[in-house]
């Protein structure tokens, strides 16, 4: 019975999203997205002069485990979004915790652009700091899950894997508008003014993120899957407890997974900007370069494997690619002890390469885990976790592994053993991409 209920609901988005239309689903959800990631982004793209604002000057190395140890702290959050937020959209809708979280990280981001620096109100500057980032974790904990719930919920038989790519293309986007916005900020003002107080301008114009809220509360449609579930009744009434009791396996595959997600993609997308600048030498101009170069690799290649997947299925697709990835990252980061920024470069853009490819078919795989009764809470916790537990450390480990060891080589191990991880979680999972949801 609940397969030919599904079945009907994929036959409904087959033929059309009635009055909202499908476009405008992914236009809003992507552009949403995209603003989220923007504000969030921010702090790591300016991560070396946050460290000097709003930390004690002295040891560079500590301001920067300091600058990333805040940034973890926003991850720490992050699970505790996905209990709240995946109970809110389990029992409320997708939409609406969507809205909800968007609207949580317009405001704290903007507070970021307006909050003075450790010169002008010591150690209350870190704290607050702090207490921003805790509520843009809180915010994105529930976010991400409901942009990737909500389109994949609304996709056309077959296409769950491009729809779902949706969301990782629009949080790459959000990362190069941060990227732009702070490389074409930096240009405009010229390096002095940027570091004085030009840096906050992009801060404040992540407002913009909360205009789109009201867009989709007021214009796009509720996902169609959770209004028949809502509508049957079987929408579960405790999800945080029925995940875990009733999920424990999908909860873990879904964690083990998402590792060679969150390690490379906050190395390609935070960490190599510092690591670039400060390890290597090069001017905070070509680092930001390089990161924009990135994120162009990461935003071409998403598409491509999320296709694949929908065609050949997410396990042999993500397979092929951590494989990969295991075998090519040591003689990549090898690459980095080339002085020259042209081989930095195309060292930074194969990694990133590979990274997008893995990142494709990931929004449809964490959907396909759980049922709809609960899929929102399901998803946010096994991906949030791994995002905290090692995605918002790796810059703050990478820092230290580089420090403790003296190798600049030590991260790759660490991105190795991540693949690994996902490898064996793979090799167990039975593959959906050709079932209707349930």
């Amino acid at each position: 019975m609940a397969d030919s209920n599904t079945a009907v609901a994929d036959s409904k988005n087959d033929s059309g999203k009635s009055k909202g239309g499908l476009a405008k689903v992914i236009t809003a959800s992507m552009t949403a997205n995209a603003l989220e990631w923007y504000d969030y982004a921010l702090y790591g793209i300016m991560a070396p002069l946050i460290a000097h604002h709003f930390f004690p000057s002295g040891n560079e190395t500590v301001q920067l485990l300091a600058t990333y140890g805040v940034f973890a702290a926003g991850f720490m959050a992050r699970p505790l979004g996905a209990v709240f937020f995946g109970w809110f959209g389990d029992k409320y809708g997708r939409k609406m915790a969507l809205v909800l979280a968007i609207v949580m990280m317009a405001i704290p981001t903007a507070c970021i652009g307006l909050l003075p620096g450790y010169a002008s109100i010591g150690m209350a500057a870190p704290i607050l700091l702090t207490l921003i980032r805790i509520l843009q974790g809180l915010s994105l904990g529930g976010a991400f899950s409901g942009s990737i719930t909500y389109m994949v919920e609304h996709a056309p038989g077959g296409r769950r894997g491009l729809l779902g790519s949706m969301s990782m293309l629009s949080l790459v986007a959000g990362f190069l508008l941060g990227s732009v916005v702070a490389t074409g900020t930096a240009a405009y003002f010229g390096e002095a003014e940027f570091n004085e107080w030009g840096w906050r301008l992009p801060f404040i114009f992540g407002l913009v993120v909360g205009f789109v809220a009201f867009f989709i509360q007021k214009y796009c449609e509720e996902s169609p899957m959770y209004e028949e579930a809502s509508s049957e009744g079987t929408i579960s009434k405790t999800p945080l407890r029925d995940a875990f009791t009733q999920h424990p396996g999908a909860m873990l595959r879904g964690f083990g997974m998402y590792l060679t997600v969150t390690v490379p993609f906050y190395l390609s997308t935070i960490y190599f900007v510092t690591y670039t600048n400060k390890i290597l030498g090069h001017s905070m101009d070509e680092s930001l370069e390089l990161n924009t170069l990135n994120m162009v690799a990461l935003f071409v290649t998403i598409p491509i494997s999320a296709i694949l997947s929908d065609k050949y299925g997410r396990r042999n697709v993500l397979l092929v690619i951590a494989a990969a990835m295991l075998v090519c990252v040591y003689p990549i980061f090898n690459m980095f002890a080339d002085a020259d920024i042209h081989t930095v470069a195309i060292a930074q853009i194969l990694f990133a390469c590979l990274v997008g490819l893995y990142l494709g078919p990931m929004p449809a795989v964490l959907v396909e885990l759980f049922t709809t009764a609960i899929r929102f809470t399901g998803m946010a916790l096994s991906y949030n976790f791994a995002a905290t537990l090692f995605g918002g450390t790796t810059p703050m480990v990478s820092v230290w592994l580089i420090d403790a060891t003296g190798n600049n080589l030590a991260i790759a191990y660490y991105v190795m053993i991540c693949n690994v991880l996902s490898i064996v979680a793979l090799w167990k999972y039975k593959d959906r991409f050709k079932e209707p949801l349930s």
